[in-house]
């Protein structure tokens, strides 16, 4: 952090100079500040000693709180931009294991063989959505909900009494940390 406070005082500096050199002219700047001091020699040298003194105070306050308002500005966007990176840093590796989800699922529906077997993968499945809820993962309800195109995907549209009503799902939709990371693929009602 104080590296980079060094680097955007040194941008500025240099940013200054470049504008005094463009605007004007060095030299011009220059003379008049020979001419200030030739006033000083001839209106009360201390006075004038005194005002240009503060004017240059003035001058550097300034550029210091512009400089610490921007330093500030940054922190606040940089720890955001690190929350935000820690927040959906997982969202590859959740994309990747909702397969697994997915089979475990249809697992579950062919469970008329071995009753063991069913509650070992049981068993797995939940230890497996346990660590990925705790990651942020949370699966979005459906059946029986009105449609909504941010968190569903209509697959198959189906004579209803009821308007965009799911009626069906098809495939689980998830988010993570509410934001949606696939969409839930559902049967909608119409009229």
């Amino acid at each position: 952090m104080f590296n980079y406070s060094l680097l955007i005082l040194n941008q500025r500096k240099r940013r200054l100079i470049n504008e005094t050199c463009l605007n004007g002219g060095f030299e011009e700047k220059m003379t008049k500040k020979t001419n200030k001091t030739k006033k000083i020699n001839k209106t009360g040298k201390e006075q004038d000693e005194l005002q240009v003194s503060k004017d240059n105070i003035v001058e550097l306050t300034d550029t210091l709180k512009r400089i610490q308002a921007e330093f500030e500005n940054y922190k606040k966007r940089t720890e955001k931009e690190q929350e935000d990176f820690k927040k959906y840093s997982d969202k590859e590796l959740i994309k990747k294991l909702l397969p697994i989800i997915d089979n475990f699922e249809l697992a579950f529906q062919n469970n008329s063989k071995n009753e063991d077997f069913i509650k070992g993968v049981e068993l797995i499945y939940s230890q497996l959505f346990q660590i990925l809820e705790e990651k942020g993962l949370k699966s979005i309800k459906a059946v029986g909900e009105k449609f909504d195109p941010y968190k569903h995907e209509a697959l198959l549209i189906e004579k209803s009494n009821k308007e965009n009503i799911v009626l069906e799902e098809l495939q689980k939709g998830y988010t993570l940390n509410d934001r949606v990371i696939r969409h839930t693929k559902v049967k909608v009602s119409k009229k």
